[in-house]
């Protein structure tokens, strides 16, 4: 079942992005018709007037996802599922024929041997007026000076109309005429052109690893796909033309033997080390450009205009075949397109970082199937799933090793048989450590149920410390002096900033996220706690001594429940902050959890999962806070009310 749903997830994006219109249609028709029917009964600023709307968070929601199936490409792959196939083809055409159009103005604004002409002149121009005055003798600069001037006549005798051979001549004309044939066939259309069975069996588009199939598999794909095939060939040929000048042939065998002649006495040791390095250095300048102009590939302008003419009406010709395909590119794949290497063909763009929905949801549902052995999960570790926990590791978490050595006694010695006899002490340690088979329990098991304890564990026990602390804090002038410094003393720094030395002291096991995470819930609590009270109406205080009631009685029927609204805020608060700490840190060390998840998927560029783990990330985070407002609701309901 679960194949049929990921090979036809173009087709079930195709029906949610229809219900997912209407929904977004619909809410924005209730909430319109809701807001005139309660606009006599509400007034601006009452905390009543936002509750309810729940029409316009399908609105937010459904808005969201529309746009996301359009910048992905969702919608285009569910309503044209042959376009991104067929767009591969046309970049195959166009990559065949990118060597040719490197050399045009077509492609790159100036012909190739314009722009080989002005960079190498500026740089023999250069080279002139650099030539050291102290390292080379009078001759030698006037030998090296007439050799900067002939190499400067190989550019002007290529770039001669007059000096271009008849075989080159010959070989572009042949090119012009082989790419106007190209251009007629392409004209000509598809005609009885059917994909090949191969192509026919190809994973659908992104069902794969390999996101766009290859092969053509639609009669247009398949005339694009000859096209390439030909142009390739033709642009094979293009690059084996050079402008071979009889004049430049003579004139290099000169140069070179001049250069070498150079060479020769840089070589004989005559020099100290400074003038030998000088003397090589410009050799080798004037040298580098010599061997950049010896190949024959500056031709003259107008060698190229019919070559560059034909160029123009391929374009126009790949144009016309692609018909309504340029079309449904032009509205449905934003960004530059789809573009081909030399193995694949990649989708660009926002589409390139931004799976499609369905690839993430089919990508989450791989990653929750319980069943490592078979593909599920990630790096041989569950998503969210459950095993059987032994009671002495949890007993071994808890309770420190230390418990045993404070006990009376000595440990067990072996006896003089070698035996052991343990003792209570040996016990105590075993029961420590965990070695004491106590029974199993079922227990939640997963990378997100990894990520969840550790944030649970650590909100846990800053709540535990935190808001006892902050209360104190908030109504005593010693605690208040005392524990404020120190609070506002690590309280401003990132808790990325804590992560290398916690993960260093502690390692990158359970304890050192957990303390690393406390810290940060810690300080929130006392925070808040403190606020909420210090922040207790006096009159409320005056009223129950007067009523005589004790110091516990006020903490715990006066200050407490008027802080209440404070602390959840914080602990609200401390969840998320906690949450994104955990990720970062799980980032940085550990080899379990949804910010590992996240952190290998970075490193090799798996975007549909990162957005899996970011989807998580999201779903957990709204959960926690869904609680929170629950709890909130629950134990305040007076807040906002006075």
């Amino acid at each position: 079942m679960f194949e049929w749903l990921s090979d036809n997830r173009a087709l079930i994006s195709a029906v949610m992005i229809i219900v997912t219109l209407a929904a977004f249609i619909w809410s924005i028709m209730v909430g319109r018709k809701q807001a005139v029917l309660k606009a006599n009964d509400e007034v601006f600023g009452d905390p009543v007037r936002t509750k309810g709307g729940w029409y316009w968070a399908v609105t937010g929601i459904s808005a969201l996802m529309l746009v996301w199936a359009y910048f992905s490409w969702g919608a285009a792959r569910a309503y044209f599922p042959n376009a991104a196939n067929e767009m591969c083809q046309a970049a195959k055409l166009e990559t065949a024929v990118s060597p040719i159009k490197a050399a045009l103005p077509i492609g790159s604004r100036y012909y190739k041997s314009t722009l080989l002409t002005s960079r190498n002149s500026a740089q023999l121009d250069g080279l002139l007026v650099q030539l050291p005055d102290t390292v080379f003798t009078d001759a030698e600069k006037e030998e090296l000076g007439d050799l900067i001037v002939d190499i400067r006549a190989l550019i002007a005798n290529s770039s001669n109309p007059g000096n271009l051979g008849q075989e080159a001549k010959d070989e572009l004309a042949g090119i012009s005429q082989r790419l106007a044939e190209l251009s007629s066939s392409l004209r000509a259309g598809h005609g009885d052109m059917t994909p090949s069975a191969e192509a026919l069996a190809q994973p659908k588009w992104g069902t794969t690893f390999t996101e766009i199939p290859m092969l053509p598999t639609t009669a247009r794909g398949m005339l694009l796909d000859v096209a390439a095939v030909e142009a390739a060939e033709i642009a094979d040929a293009f690059n084996k033309v050079r402008n071979r000048v009889p004049e430049n042939d003579v004139l290099i065998a000169d140069i070179k033997s001049r250069l070498d002649a150079i060479k020769t006495i840089n070589d004989s040791g005559g020099f100290d080390e400074q003038s030998t390095a000088e003397r090589k250095d410009y050799v080798k300048a004037v040298e580098r450009i010599f061997k950049r102009l010896d190949d024959g590939l500056i031709f003259p302008a107008a060698a190229l205009a019919n070559v560059n003419t034909a160029i123009a009406e391929l374009d126009t010709a790949s144009r016309s075949a692609q018909g309504s395909l340029r079309i449904v590119d032009a509205l449905f794949l934003p960004g530059p397109g789809i573009v081909k290497s030399k193995t694949q063909c990649t989708e660009q763009g926002s589409a390139r970082w931004l799976p499609k929905p369905t690839d993430v949801v089919a990508n989450f549902v791989r990653l929750a199937n319980p069943d490592v052995e078979n593909g599920g999960g990630y790096r041989g570790f569950p998503l969210l799933w459950w095993d059987w926990l032994a009671l002495a590791d949890v007993v071994a978490f808890f309770v420190p090793d230390w418990i045993a050595d404070v006990w009376p006694g000595e440990y067990a010695s072996h006896g003089p048989d070698g035996t052991i006899t343990p003792n209570f002490k040996d016990k105590l340690l075993a029961f420590a450590q965990g070695d004491v088979n106590l029974g199993h329990i079922p227990m939640l098991d997963g990378h997100i149920w990894d990520s969840l304890f550790r944030v649970l564990v650590a909100l846990a026990l800053g709540i535990f410390l935190g808001v006892p602390l902050g209360l104190f804090m908030g109504v005593s002038r010693f605690f208040k002096s005392f524990f404020d410094p120190l609070i506002e003393l690590y309280r401003p720094v990132p808790p990325l900033a804590w992560a290398p030395l916690i993960l260093t002291i502690f390692g990158i096991q359970d304890d050192g996220k957990i303390f690393l995470l406390f810290m940060v819930a810690f300080a929130i609590m006392v925070i808040s706690a403190r606020t909420g009270a210090s922040g207790v109406q006096l009159s409320k205080i005056r009223a129950s001594h007067s009523l005589g009631a004790t110091d516990r009685q006020i903490m715990w029927t006066v200050i407490f429940p008027n802080a209440l609204p404070e602390i959840l805020t914080g602990i609200r608060i401390a969840v998320g902050v906690c949450w994104g700490t955990l990720v970062a840190a799980e980032m940085l060390a550990g080899t379990t959890g949804v910010g590992f998840i996240e952190n290998i998927a970075r490193t090799v560029s798996d975007y549909e999962l990162i957005w899996v783990t970011i989807l998580i990330m999201g779903i957990l985070g709204l959960v926690f806070d869904l609680i929170m407002r629950w709890i909130i609701q629950k134990t305040i309901p007076w807040r906002g009310m006075g």
